[in-house]
């Protein structure tokens, strides 16, 4: 695929306003475009549709990730929600996920309209990006879903519940498969352009009967109606999408079956390639999540377990899990997808655990106690991480979780940080 755009992205113009201000040698500059490369290589696995909610963390500057697979001809449809009192920029962008190579740009959100469409040209994978300004903070909702590329389902009246023959089905007992779909309707029921486009031939053949072919010019693509009763264009003819070509009927080798429209889509160079997902209406986007927000509070898992790098129970691919936790691990949730939680670890890495395998770490504190000196709260648990704040001698705290030697202490203002104790 090339990308879509030449211009520079709104990331990307960015991180040139980062550069030219110098913040891009400062701890906080270089973390945030680390963090942007990161995304591109460790990125959550979802399945379309998805709705999730998330939270941006501004101490230390993350980047969400998402991968999932998408099929020639699904228009991928992402959309982002802020609050409408967050003044916040965040940059969204598509990218191919190519084995061996840097990921390819498809497609980016304006920053002030943070919802847009791209075309999936080929099978694959994708990944989505989603990472705020500098030291931004808040939530959001994400939604991604597939819809049909074409704007018109070739039969009038019909959806893709009409379709009984798919793509490679055995023809001829096995010796050719199926090189499209067939769409069953009524004799006589109008077969209409999916797309504007020009007549490039009518006719009719042994195995085909009464034929048109409508070439879709803004997608080189060829659009294939076979087994007509009547065709109603001629060639040269343009026509808009939801103009009728012909009348669904049985012509050709299919004379001996029910009225149908087999509907095929060709490309120049790659011949023939399955015409349903320009054409299929997926299931709808998720309902937001139910039940309390967690974003931005630590959780314990409830028992020692390993996150996993996509949501549900059906997880996709073999490597599916992180490194194993203890039980006194504190995990900042960052997001939820249904009963899913996405959380990160103290050391940064991001996955997924179910809502009811965690307890809240400030419901169920491991335990209290009393500062005996002044205590810095450092931001992460390691001896090179900056400070937070300082807590007096005598403060009450709670101890949220451990990690290694490193205690997550909360005080009695909410302040929270990791300390030695």
């Amino acid at each position: 695929m090339q990308a879509l755009f030449q211009k520079p992205t709104p990331h990307e113009a960015y991180a040139r306003q980062l550069h030219q201000a110098g913040l891009d040698r400062r701890p906080a500059g270089r973390a945030w475009l680390a963090a942007a490369e990161q995304a591109l290589r460790d990125s959550l696995v979802v399945t379309l549709p998805i709705t999730e909610t998330g939270y941006f963390r501004p101490e230390r500057p993350t980047a969400a990730s998402y991968r999932y697979a998408v099929r020639a001809g699904e228009q991928v449809h992402v959309s982002l929600t802020l609050p409408t009192s967050a003044p916040v920029r965040v940059f969204l962008d598509a990218f191919e996920v190519v084995p061996g190579r840097a990921p390819v740009p498809l497609a980016s959100a304006d920053t002030l309209v943070l919802d847009f469409r791209y075309l999936a040209d080929a099978d694959g994978q994708h990944l989505l990006r989603v990472q705020p300004e500098l030291l931004a903070a808040g939530r959001y909702t994400l939604r991604v879903a597939r819809e049909p590329s074409l704007g018109v389902f070739p039969v009038q009246g019909r959806t893709d519940a009409a379709v009984g023959s798919f793509w490679g089905a055995p023809r001829d007992a096995g010796v050719r498969s199926h090189e499209g779909i067939d769409i069953f309707a009524a004799r006589g029921t109008p077969a209409v352009a999916a797309t504007a486009g020009f007549i490039t031939r009518t006719g009719e053949t042994p195995i085909g009967g009464r034929v048109v072919w409508l070439a879709d010019a803004a997608h080189g693509n060829h659009l294939y109606y076979a087994h007509l009763d009547k065709q109603l264009v001629t060639v040269g003819q343009h026509v808009r999408a939801g103009d009728t070509l012909g009348l669904v009927g049985n012509t050709g080798n299919a004379r001996h079956t029910l009225p149908h429209l087999h509907f095929g889509i060709y490309r120049s160079g790659q011949g023939a390639i399955d015409p349903y997902p320009f054409v299929h209406h997926p299931a709808p986007v998720a309902a937001l999540p139910s039940g309390p927000d967690q974003r931005g509070e630590f959780v314990r898992l409830r028992a020692a377990a390993m996150l996993r790098v996509s949501a549900g129970k059906e997880q996709i691919g073999h490597l599916q899990s992180l490194p194993r936790l203890s039980k006194q691990v504190p995990l900042l949730v960052i997001g939820q997808q249904g009963t899913d939680l996405r959380v990160q670890t103290p050391g940064g890495q991001i996955g997924y655990v179910g809502e009811h395998a965690v307890v809240g770490a400030s419901a169920t504190p491991l335990r209290r106690l009393v500062l005996p000196k002044a205590t810095e709260l450092l931001l992460q648990p390691t001896k090179t991480a900056p400070a937070g704040g300082v807590l007096a001698p005598q403060t009450p705290v709670e101890v949220l979780g451990q990690q290694d030697h490193y205690s997550l202490l909360r005080g009695p203002q909410g302040e929270t940080g990791w300390a030695i104790l």
